[in-house]
């Protein structure tokens, strides 16, 4: 069944649990969307597992639309949602809805996501104004790492757990439709769940959120350069391609692949007339 705004509230309303995990390929995409996964967010985690960045600070406009049209071309049923990357939003709320408006005609977005609360919400008005429909994200959010001095666990002092839930229902006000929790006390997060009628995806945030995102890269063991604390790894794939990335230096260089299988034939007179 596709996935819309329309179910994922229904989901909510049901008591389901909505999965989502990022993907940033057309191949990747539709294995995920084969799966039955909800949700596929192609996020700005690209600049990291994708791109090779520390941070996801220089992933560009042009770098989500090329990878999330990937993504939409293989994905059928799940909803695909486009990150925001770091500026495309913050510097004006004109600039907001232009370039969501891009990522939804270039890169065949079902939504878009952008990090903040109360201070992105004329955004997220705006955007959905548009018609084009928001998912927020608050919690630890990375476009922010320079500002929080690292990855660091978010809402756990009073002032700051109150403003995590305030900023949930201000960007449930203003328009979005569903809102990640990241790096976010478990207790806290199911508090945030109780108070907004919208869904909660977590990462890193308890299992009493209406949903859950990983990394694809992370939960299959494709990414060694760090892993958080929330991830579980449900393959270890990255060991499965590594040795048969192994195998295959082996088999070239001792002359055993291709076989004979692998080998196009010609008819022998063919070949004789050549000589």
């Amino acid at each position: 069944m596709k996935n819309t705004v329309v179910t994922f509230r229904e989901a909510k309303q049901k008591g389901e649990k909505l999965t989502m995990l990022t993907a940033y390929d057309y191949s990747t995409a539709k294995l995920i969307d084969e799966a039955g996964v909800n949700s596929i967010l192609v996020g700005d985690s690209l600049g990291n597992v994708i791109l090779g960045y520390e941070d996801t600070i220089s992933v560009t406009m042009e770098d989500m639309i090329h990878h999330g049209a990937a993504v939409s071309r293989g994905a059928k049923n799940a909803l695909v949602v486009i990150d925001m990357p770091f500026m495309s939003y913050q510097t004006s709320v004109y600039d907001a809805v232009v370039n969501a408006g891009r990522l939804m005609k270039e890169g065949r977005a079902g939504a878009v996501k952008l990090e903040g609360g109360a201070e992105v919400c004329p955004q997220i008005q705006a955007i959905t104004a548009a018609g084009i429909p928001v998912v927020a994200h608050l919690g630890l959010t990375p476009q922010s790492i320079n500002a929080f001095g690292g990855f660091k666990v978010q809402g756990k002092s009073e002032e700051a757990a109150r403003k995590l839930i305030e900023d949930a229902k201000a960007v449930e006000e203003a328009g979005a439709f569903a809102v990640v929790l990241e790096c976010v006390p478990a207790k806290l997060a199911e508090l945030v769940t109780k108070e907004v009628q919208i869904p909660t995806i977590g990462i890193g945030a308890g299992n009493v959120c209406d949903g859950q995102v990983l990394v694809y890269q992370d939960m299959l063991g494709m990414f060694s350069d760090f892993t958080p604390k929330f991830v579980k790894r449900f393959a270890n794939v990255g060991e499965v391609m590594k040795a048969a990335f192994e195998n295959y230096c082996k088999e070239v260089q001792t002359g055993e692949f291709p076989a004979k299988e692998h080998e196009y034939a010609i008819a022998d007179d063919v070949i004789e007339k050549l000589y």
